[in-house]
């Protein structure tokens, strides 16, 4: 057998796309130092700000949360960039919550006429969907003080666990 034909699992070409985008990075954070607790807390408020339901606004303030935490920028603008396969479902579940705890009757959803009406006329969004996108606001800051602490918490023990592993070499 050649060299080629019996590369190496480890070879970046062979990972799968889980491994080099999520598990590669936060491997190379726990050996460089950076703790279990403040990745989980990465993950955390990475995954929270992520499904934030304004949209064009996640980045930012991903960004702006690491920064003010002293988080791991890398870390949180992957989970940012993952959980848009879960952002539009989360967005749907934040206005009918915002919706029953305002009281009111369903608000209006046409995703592919508020992105228009948002980038081309944003008074006109305002006029149409301002109380949609309050009631998806008041959604999510009702689900994220129950959110943080589960992400935070369920992966301190695999990520402490890794580091452990990581440290005795």
């Amino acid at each position: 057998m050649t060299a080629e034909t019996t590369q190496a699992p480890d070879n970046p070409k062979h990972r799968k796309f889980w491994q080099r985008w999520f598990i590669d990075p936060v491997t190379r954070q726990l050996t460089q130092g950076v703790t279990p607790q403040k990745i989980s807390l990465s993950l955390a408020v990475g995954s929270a700000l992520a499904v934030f339901p304004i949209l064009g606004t996640t980045t930012s303030l991903c960004i702006i949360a690491g920064i003010v935490l002293r988080l791991n920028q890398p870390i949180i603008q992957g989970v940012n960039a993952l959980c848009t396969f879960i952002y539009f479902p989360l967005m749907l579940a934040f206005v009918r919550i915002g919706d029953a705890v305002a009281g009111g009757p369903p608000s209006s959803l046409n995703i592919p006429v508020m992105i228009s009406l948002a980038t081309h006329q944003p008074r006109e969004f305002l006029r149409e969907f301002g109380t949609t996108a309050l009631h998806a606001i008041l959604g999510w800051a009702i689900v994220m003080p129950l959110w943080l602490p589960v992400i935070y918490f369920a992966a301190l023990p695999a990520l402490g666990a890794a580091s452990r592993r990581l440290s005795k070499g």
